[in-house]
Order: C-alpha cells, then structure tokens, then sequence
C-alpha cells in the first residue's frame, strides 16, 4: 500500500508520523501521476491538490477506483470488502 499526494516529501515527512500513516508515501509535487491517469484535483490556498481516491492495481493495470471517498473513515472497509470478494472469486 503506498500513498500518493502533491505535497513535498519534506512536507509528508512532517505529515505521516503525526497522523500515524502506517505506509509509505510519495510525493507527486509537479503533478505528474494525476495528469497521465486524469485524476480528480482541488485547488486550496493557491495550489493544487488531489482529491481523495483509492486505486487498485494487479499485474500492471488499474483495476478498482473508488471514488469519490466519502464519508473518509468508510474507504478503507469498502476497499477490504472488495478486496475479499475478489479473492474468494479467484
């Protein structure tokens, strides 16, 4: 599992232990991944940010979104659920 923002690495190093991430983030400052995929973004404060998604990859494609992730504290029983589905399909 790997977060992905546009904050800076300096500002994820800060971010992740505060809130007790317990997986690795990366930082897409310049926008990169959001631009190739299209992904939803905001603006806040004068700069650009993506909104809350949850991709599932397998063997080099995309083959989950979950979006938009609302209410927040929900996504991550969603995703397991589905995730459980798929592997008792398989």
């Amino acid at each position: 599992m790997v977060g992905i923002s546009a904050q800076s690495a300096t500002e994820q190093a800060e971010f992740a232990p505060r809130e007790h991430i317990p997986f690795l983030l990366l930082s897409d400052e310049d926008l990169r991944l959001g631009a190739a995929l299209g992904l939803p973004t905001f603006e806040a404060e004068g700069r650009t940010f993506y909104k809350r998604l949850t991709l599932i990859a397998a063997e080099a494609r995309i083959v989950k979104v979950f979006y938009p992730v609302f209410p927040p504290d929900r996504d991550a029983g969603e995703v397991l659920a589905w995730l459980g589905d798929r592997a008792r399909r398989s």
